[in-house]
């Protein structure tokens, strides 16, 4: 059930930097431009772990950010445990942070969860951090295997995420026992978001 995305006008918001490191995450938005484009995820005999059409997509980018005089670099993540940027290790963070320092600006492919890895990794870095991305919905979708050992999907639909259901709040300036119990609930939520 990956994440479905559209893509976010990355090169207009990078316009005046000199330099771009690009943190993609290596599952949702490689799932999204696979089925985009209809082409296989993964072909594990040609490029092993690395999805061919989303190593494209970040290719182009990189030729699009170079036209605008934006030189870049793509913080790769080749292991299969540092694939899923929002749920990186402390190491994987600080190292993130490290070559942060080195550009002026860093662009994340990937949900809101993965900007935020990204936010809290590169902390008091001085660079300007753009979202590459924007969330949709939840795919969903068939896996096939297709010769010789290609990672497919067919049959994908993108399901939207539901509007968010607001609670109507009183009017007078003592909140009633009902909208304390709401919002009690919604604030375990909040404080891991910006904790």
């Amino acid at each position: 059930m990956p994440l479905h995305f559209e893509d976010l006008d990355v090169v207009s918001e990078a316009k005046g930097s000199k330099s771009a490191l690009i943190v993609p995450c290596n599952m949702c938005p490689a799932a999204t431009v696979a089925d985009r484009e209809n082409k296989p995820f993964l072909r594990i005999f040609k490029d092993f772990l690395k999805s061919a059409p989303f190593e494209e997509y970040i290719s182009t980018l990189q030729d699009r950010l170079m036209d605008q005089g934006v030189r870049s670099k793509v913080f790769k993540s080749n292991l299969p445990h540092q694939w899923f940027l929002c749920m990186w290790t402390a190491a994987r963070q600080r190292k993130l942070q490290k070559h942060a320092r080195r550009y002026d600006t860093v662009i994340v492919l990937g949900c809101e969860s993965a900007t935020r890895t990204v936010r809290d990794s590169i902390g008091s870095a001085n660079c300007k951090l753009i979202e590459g991305m924007e969330t949709t919905g939840i795919m969903n979708t068939k896996l096939s295997m297709k010769f010789p050992c290609n990672i497919c999907f067919k049959d994908s639909k993108v399901i939207p995420f539901s509007p968010s259901v607001k609670v109507a709040q009183p009017t007078n300036t003592e909140p009633s026992s009902t909208t304390v119990a709401k919002t009690n609930k919604r604030v375990p939520r909040l404080m891991q978001a910006t904790s």
